[in-house]
């Protein structure tokens, strides 16, 4: 009884249902069967489960395909019949036949059940790849949306890092301005037109540099069609500076202008996008003379 359990819990009971055992080991199986009733009990279980589970598991085949084999087995039938000769040996009297009895395989009936259970298993195998593989299809899709959000971290921190050296190379500049007596700070003051208005332009006597601070520049955003000119005033003559329009979100502190030898007077206008060549001095925004 002892001997027969251990065998059962072996597995090898399995694998002889499966087909997978040689030709000795099965009739080591067999042997056993005969011997010990629970081993032939057990087998005849796993049997009857596999056979429920490749049953259950089974592809049901496209309509139509048993009536295309039949056909195609009456096509044949047909065939043979047409080509088939009776050779001159027959015997011309039917009690003089040859009657030869087709015995049927005593394990038919097992051959087909593991021939099922080989199905299932080839079906259940089949399963489990395409769940792995859309498995790892999925992991995959997540692994790109990781890499592309990293990528744009690094972007966006890159875009950090070139802003923060632009602000501190233009901090650092406008630091240096003041220890430079040639560099003039000029503070431009509302107008009439906008009294709330005011900007800062950095001018250099001898360097002619003309620059405006973005950080300082408190001017109306402009429309499609206008644009901000900056202007300054020499012996009483406006000289055009060039134009610009007003960027709160502009990372560039620091914007250079039209260099200028001399001036008395700073001013912005409004004017016609691409400027004018003289200022509409209705459209002054904002004005600051320059400091001896």
């Amino acid at each position: 009884m002892e001997e027969g359990k251990a065998y059962i819990e072996s597995g090898i009971l399995e694998l002889y249902v499966l087909g997978q055992l040689t030709a000795q080991e099965q009739a080591e199986v067999e042997a056993m069967a005969v011997q010990y009733p629970e081993v032939k009990q057990e087998i005849d279980a796993i049997e009857r489960a596999m056979e429920q589970y490749a049953l259950a598991q089974a592809v049901h085949p496209a309509e139509g395909l048993d009536q295309k084999i039949l056909a195609r087995i009456n096509s044949e039938k047909q065939s043979t019949a047409e080509t088939f000769e009776v050779p001159a040996s027959v015997p011309a009297k039917a009690s003089d036949a040859i009657v030869v009895q087709l015995n049927r395989d005593d394990n038919y009936e097992t051959k087909v059940r593991r021939l099922r259970i080989a199905l299932a298993a080839c079906v259940a195998l089949l399963v489990v790849s395409a769940v792995a593989l859309f498995s790892a299809r999925t992991e995959l899709d997540s692994a790109k949306d990781q890499i592309a959000e990293l990528s744009l971290d690094k972007e966006k921190f890159t875009a950090t890092v070139n802003y923060m050296k632009q602000t501190n190379a233009a901090l650092q500049k406008i630091a240096d301005m003041t220890a430079d007596p040639n560099w003039k700070f000029v503070k431009l003051a509302g107008t009439p037109m906008d009294p709330k208005a005011s900007m800062m332009v950095y001018w250099h006597t001898t360097g002619k540099h003309v620059m405006m601070d973005n950080r300082k520049m408190k001017l109306p955003a402009t429309d499609k069609e206008h644009q901000y000119q900056l202007w300054a005033l020499v012996n009483g003559k406006p000289v055009d500076l060039g134009v610009f329009d007003v960027n709160a979100d502009s990372a560039q502190i620091l914007v250079s202008m039209k260099d200028i030898a001399a001036a008395q007077t700073f001013a912005v206008t409004l004017e016609k996008r691409g400027g004018s060549p003289s200022p509409t001095m209705t459209q002054m925004i904002v004005a600051g003379n320059v400091s001896i």
